[in-house]
């Protein structure tokens, strides 16, 4: 993506219809805040300008206008403003899933699961309570208590949402991991919290297979010693064998079917109620924890201003168990709209153009997945308009960076009346710090502004503000739903370390972006995958846009590697579209794009073929580990391979880095011998 120079604003990519945008929900809420705080924000910069420097004021008028109902009515909005160690609401009690399930209308859709060999199964908003309400007396029965644990290992089905609920409606802590997980990296997240209860499902559908992870989930309970109780999930039809498991077992039939009064219990708005883990790179993954309160307040604004989510409106996001992303779509219920699980790939061999399909056919409003989903269907031929998607008002787009160019796709093969609404945000604060409104333009490769409530800034290399110019991502006020603390973190050394050692009291979140002078942020990648090549600082998207764009590349990879000589390595790692061949021809092809469309700079020093990128489970790619490879790192120390997609690539990006050592090694020891040479002469 290029970043923007001087004072002149580009024209936006997209522009809200005026009658629409004022129809919007953020729109509403920006004419209460007129009638009850006296603030007029006629737009959404003045809006977000106010709701960051008056935190008390907008996270109060946040909480007044969804009519959040405490238990316990709070006694101050802020009790310290510090980073760490923030003390939002302090004396509420409340519950996220009594919220949460109070929104659902009795016989309207609440959940729709939906899955790749097109089965679907609709369940009302009573349905979805006398569920929770089932699960929470199972859960109850089986020894669970305010504070206690209960995971998941599941796909994206309503089982996972339910299970949650249930969990919450106790007090007690959720944490989930996906399926594709093996069950030695699923231990390494869930034996850190000593769980009472483990909910598993006999399988999940991908591309065109059943996967069965019955055994799979034998042996995650066989390294869960804290477990009190299995609850086994009947999902693919697989039958569960009578014996093999550690613990006591019910199905989940016999949960999920009692008839018992939902009861929700009002905890303190900072007690946990789930546990989300990073991407674990190196050594454990860090379980990140969130509170009851914070999330209901960033959710409720996030979906129902941001996303203008509310009854009637349908969310489908392409998501897994263990992405932030899937924690959203549950919160989607926060607003009264639906949510729409589904399990399966997301082009399945027999019908690559499924979701939009369902999107269609379930008159989805907003249609949620990741740049990576988007550039596939231009480069296979999807034609996502041969479907009725006159329904779908927002595409949203995360996980990674959407390229400029796959913009107009989106307009000509979806819709031009559809907002392209691309978000950034982390784990580690369950939301996004950027994204788009019903109210904000839309400019192509750039996200439209910063969330409400979200102090974001670009700070050079003095720590210093900085417009126009690449920088670290930072906020510099705190938010309700920053980690409450990491799990098994006693002094908080690891957060503050991974978040507040940059800046005192200013949080890294470990991005580089660029903060337009017309109010858009870009988003250029991590910043310790930042290239470096000659002083100068280079992002690797603005590589990755270019070169992603030639039809004989179907994805690339930029990393800047420091070598022991003092040298700078900075290969292109490219995977070939069927029938492309890296000759000469097309290196400089490459090269040619790369000097217009970034700058000569950009320019690699190799251009390498591999069969592939690798990524976390989530799709983002992974930049940092790979460059350790080939550094040298020990692949053990240097990634994760439970994290990754195709772990078997660790070895061959780790042969790739001996390969170049070796190379480098000999260069030196040729270039120390000619110098003696010349000396005996």
């Amino acid at each position: 993506m290029t970043t923007p120079t001087g004072t002149d604003h580009p024209e936006p990519f997209w522009t809200p219809d005026p009658a629409t945008s004022e129809d919007s929900r953020i729109a509403d809420f920006g004419r209460w805040v007129a009638r009850h705080r006296g603030v007029e924000a006629s737009d959404h910069t003045a809006l977000h300008r106010w709701s960051v420097t008056d935190l008390e004021g907008f996270w109060s008028a946040i909480w007044e206008y969804f009519e959040v109902r405490a238990d316990t009515p709070y006694e101050r909005v802020l009790e310290e403003e510090t980073m760490p160690g923030a003390r939002w609401f302090t004396g509420a009690t409340l519950s996220y899933a009594e919220h949460l399930l109070r929104a659902l209308a009795p016989d309207r859709p609440a959940i729709i699961a939906l899955d790749e060999n097109g089965s679907e199964h609709v369940l009302s908003g009573d349905d979805v309570r006398a569920r929770v309400a089932s699960v929470a007396a199972t859960l109850r029965d089986m020894g669970v208590r305010r504070g206690d644990r209960v995971v998941g290992y599941l796909p994206n089905t309503p089982h996972a949402m339910i299970a949650l609920l249930a969990a919450a409606a106790l007090g007690a802590v959720w944490s989930v991991c996906g399926q594709d997980y093996p069950p030695r990296a699923a231990a390494d997240r869930f034996a850190q919290l000593e769980p009472t209860v483990l909910v598993a499902a006999d399988g999940y559908l991908f591309n065109g297979t059943t996967h069965d992870r019955r055994d799979a989930s034998r042996e995650l309970a066989r390294a869960l010693p804290s477990l009190k109780a299995t609850i086994l999930v009947d999902h693919v039809g697989l039958p569960w064998p009578g014996d093999g498991h550690p613990t006591a077992t019910a199905r989940w039939e016999d949960a999920a079917t009692r008839t018992e009064p939902l009861v929700c219990e009002a905890v303190p708005f900072d007690h946990p109620l789930w546990i989300l883990f990073s991407s674990g790179t190196t050594g454990l993954p860090k379980g990140i924890v969130h509170g009851h309160g914070g999330i209901l307040l960033e959710h409720l604004k996030v979906m129902g201003l941001h996303s203008d989510l509310g009854p009637g409106d349908r969310l489908l996001w392409y998501t897994t168990t263990h992405w932030m992303m899937w924690n959203m779509q549950v919160s989607a219920l926060l607003t009264g709209a639906a949510a729409c699980t589904y399990d399966g790939g997301p082009v399945p061999p027999a019908r690559p153009d499924l979701l939009w399909e369902l999107a269609a056919r379930h008159r989805v409003t907003v249609f949620g997945t990741s740049p990576r989903y988007l550039l596939a269907c231009a480069e296979y031929g999807i034609e996502p308009d041969a479907h009725d998607l006159s329904a779908v008002r927002v595409v949203g787009s995360t996980g990674s960076p959407l390229p400029a160019s796959a913009y107009p796709w989106v307009r000509a093969h979806v819709g031009a009346h559809v907002q392209l609404a691309s978000t950034s945000g982390g784990t580690d604060v369950a939301s996004g710090f950027a994204g788009s409104t019903p109210t904000t333009p839309v400019w192509a490769g750039e996200l439209s502004a910063p969330n409400l409530g979200v102090a974001l800034a670009a700070y050079d290399d003095r720590g210093r503000p900085v417009t126009d110019r690449v920088g670290e991502l930072v906020v510099t006020r705190p938010m309700p739903s920053m980690p409450l603390h990491f799990w098994n973190d006693a002094h908080g050394t690891r957060y503050h370390d991974a978040y507040f050692a940059a800046y005192p009291g200013v949080w890294r979140h470990g991005d580089r972006i660029t903060r337009t002078s017309h109010g858009s942020v870009i988003v250029h990648g991590r910043s310790d995958a930042t290239l470096n090549r000659h002083g100068v600082r280079l992002g690797s998207g603005d590589v990755h846009d270019v070169v992603e764009r030639l039809p004989e590349i179907t994805e690339a990879l930029v990393i800047g590697c420091e070598e022991p000589d003092g040298g700078y390595w900075m290969p292109l790692f490219v995977v070939l579209a069927d029938g492309a061949v890296l000759d000469d021809a097309l290196r400089e092809t490459i090269r040619e794009a790369i000097r217009s469309g970034a700058s000569p700079r950009h320019v690699p020093d190799e251009i390498l073929q591999v069969p592939a990128v690798l990524h976390t489970r989530t799709g983002k790619k992974i930049e940092v580990p790979v460059k350790r490879l080939l550094q040298g790192v020990a692949p053990e120390q240097a990634v994760s391979a439970g994290t990754v997609d195709a772990p078997d690539l660790i070895a061959f990006y780790a042969r790739l880095g001996a390969e170049r050592r070796l190379e480098v090694t000999r260069r030196a020891s040729v270039g120390a011998e000619r110098p003696r040479r010349s000396r005996r002469r």
